[in-house]
């Protein structure tokens, strides 16, 4: 569904994205991650033809972006940097508008589609208040309704849980969720690691513009190899299992071992206490600490190894960031 090839772009001296490679396949829901700065919502500008890539190549849906973006984007919806709308006007109007100015504005079931995507994003109720009285998790919602009201194959959303309380953060996952089960394809770049945990199957992880990995979520969260020990007696542990334990920290060891239970009876044949035993299974949150850097807003240039701007958008001053006619936000 969505292909780049050593996609690349810089601002000025600034390089933003660099020789990133991206495969999102048909049925995925992939989370894009990476440190403030990464250069993830300038991918996703770039994916939807908002921002001409500096070199690289880009397919979405088997087309070339954003030389064919009025017939790709007539079947994704997106949802980035913010949703936009007239905030005089409800929010039943912004969506007729959008709508109607769309490629793909079918007038015949637009109060329909409108009605679903209200429905499935909760604002059913409150659809005929002005803009400028909606909360910001309300508007947050009304740009995933947008995206939905003309019912993509593909999603891609920035950020989709900015503004949203814990319960509105529950619904979006579950609404991406059933989506994903009706056959859509999920591209979203997110800061909330456990969001992603809970919900992608594939993640690709940006830092200082390079895609860094990219992985079926089960591959990473596979057990390690190790086994983690919690023990009263963990002085034992160690002089028992001589050269195996990797790590201790107070009672608590991290042991080279492929099963946890031949080594569990082991410690118990042994006469050692223990409080918990397992398989070492790395966090999202590990991995992405594993494979990043420190974790600034800054983001190499092409020559000097560190630039001075980020890679959410051009520094003050930069040339070059055109829109594509036709595409929408």
């Amino acid at each position: 569904m969505i292909t780049t090839r050593s996609l690349t772009k810089r601002y000025g001296s600034v390089t933003a994205v660099r020789s990133v490679d991206i495969d999102v396949r048909e049925g995925d829901r992939y989370g894009l991650l990476g440190p403030n700065g990464s250069g993830k919502t300038t991918l996703v500008r770039m994916l939807l033809g908002l921002v001409f890539a500096t070199s690289g190549e880009i397919e979405v849906m088997g087309c070339r972006m954003p030389r064919h973006a009025s017939r790709v984007l007539r079947d994704v919806g997106a949802l980035v940097e913010g949703p936009a709308a007239y905030p005089n006007l409800s929010g039943r109007t912004n969506l007729k508008l959008l709508d109607a100015a769309g490629p793909r504005g079918d007038r015949r079931t637009r109060r329909r589609r409108i009605d679903n995507a209200l429905e499935q994003v909760g604002l059913a109720g409150i659809d005929r208040r002005p803009v400028k009285a909606y909360s910001l998790g309300m508007r947050q919602r009304l740009g995933l309704a947008a995206a939905l009201v003309r019912r993509p194959r593909l999603l891609i959303l920035d950020e989709p849980g900015n503004g949203l309380d814990p319960h509105g953060i529950r619904d979006t996952r579950q609404l991406l969720l059933d989506l994903s089960q009706d056959g859509v394809t999920i591209f979203l770049s997110s800061h909330l690691l456990a969001e992603v945990e809970q919900q992608c199957t594939r993640v690709g992880i940006l830092d200082r513009g390079r895609l860094v990995l990219q992985e079926s979520l089960d591959t990473l969260r596979a057990p390690t190899g190790r086994v983690l020990v919690d023990s009263p007696d963990a002085g034992q542990v160690a002089a028992l299992l001589n050269g195996e334990v990797e790590h201790r920290d107070g009672t608590r060891l991290v042991v080279r071992h492929p099963d946890a239970a031949a080594l569990n009876a082991q410690l118990v044949r042994a006469g050692v206490r223990v409080s918990s035993i397992g398989p070492q299974i790395r966090t999202l949150e590990e991995v992405v600490l594993e494979v990043t850097g420190a974790g600034s807003d800054q983001v190499e240039g092409p020559a000097a190894g560190t630039g001075t701007g980020t890679g959410n958008g051009p520094p003050p001053g930069a040339e070059g960031d055109t829109a594509v006619p036709g595409a929408r936000r």
